[in-house]
């Protein structure tokens, strides 16, 4: 099994001598069809961006004080809910609707079903919509290491395209993202990714082959790296 933080992500220089506080944040697995021919939904970050520049990546960023607020067209699983809300401060719905916000932010695509509840976030409501929480998977969450002058907690979710999308609309480039496309597993293994990623990307390769694995916890210890289950 590939490490999630390894050589390939050496310190930063820049990193303050205290370890920043993580931020919250989720991150949306998209997946397109099944068995060998399924295909993940990702994205090339910016040259300008300070975290993670031109590695290519699944759509997330942080979590928004706002996020746990907004409406939804359903509820996540009870059990994903409670993995979701261990040593967490936020509910367990802000972690999937930050992940769902921010993979329309930075594509264009709405993982909603049609819905007229008040409260949903205004590009949905605006076409009877409101997100959809229940075909999601709570599959891992990964804490950034220390030395870095950026630190994310981010929750790793999995949601099958056909289940979750409201339609078959392609996904356009964005400002976060650029060359937006559905990759092969195998593609998306030859990108030029983040350690992190690539550890998720197994993960998901292992589930779409029917391995039935708890969510994964990605962590630093004083010890050194810990990856355990939830």
């Amino acid at each position: 099994m590939s490490k999630a933080f390894d050589q390939d992500d050496p310190p930063d220089p820049d990193a303050p001598e205290i370890p920043l506080e993580p931020k919250d944040a989720a991150t949306l697995i998209l997946v397109r069809g099944v068995g060998e021919g399924a295909e993940v939904l990702m994205g090339k970050r910016a040259s300008g961006h300070a975290f993670m520049p031109d590695k290519y990546v699944f759509p997330g960023g942080r979590v928004d004080p706002e996020d746990s607020g907004l409406a939804a067209a359903d509820c996540l699983r009870a059990e994903e809910a409670h993995l979701l809300e261990i040593d967490a401060l936020l509910p367990a719905r802000a972690y999937a609707l930050a992940a769902i916000r921010e993979t329309y932010e930075e594509t264009g695509l709405f993982v909603a079903a049609k819905s007229t509840i008040a409260g949903a976030h205004p590009a949905f409501a605006a076409r009877g919509l409101a997100p959809t929480l229940a075909p999601l998977r709570f599959i891992a969450r990964a804490v950034t290491p220390p030395a870095r002058s950026r630190r994310f907690d981010a929750r790793f979710f999995l949601g099958a395209a056909e289940d979750c999308l409201c339609s078959d609309c392609a996904p356009a480039d964005t400002a976060e993202l650029s060359d937006l496309r559905w990759f092969t597993l195998d593609e998306g293994f030859a990108l030029d990714l983040p350690s992190v990623t690539r550890f998720i990307l197994e993960e998901v390769r292992q589930r779409l082959a029917g391995v039935p694995l708890r969510p994964v916890y990605l962590r630093w210890s004083p010890q050194g790296h810990r990856t355990d289950r939830m």
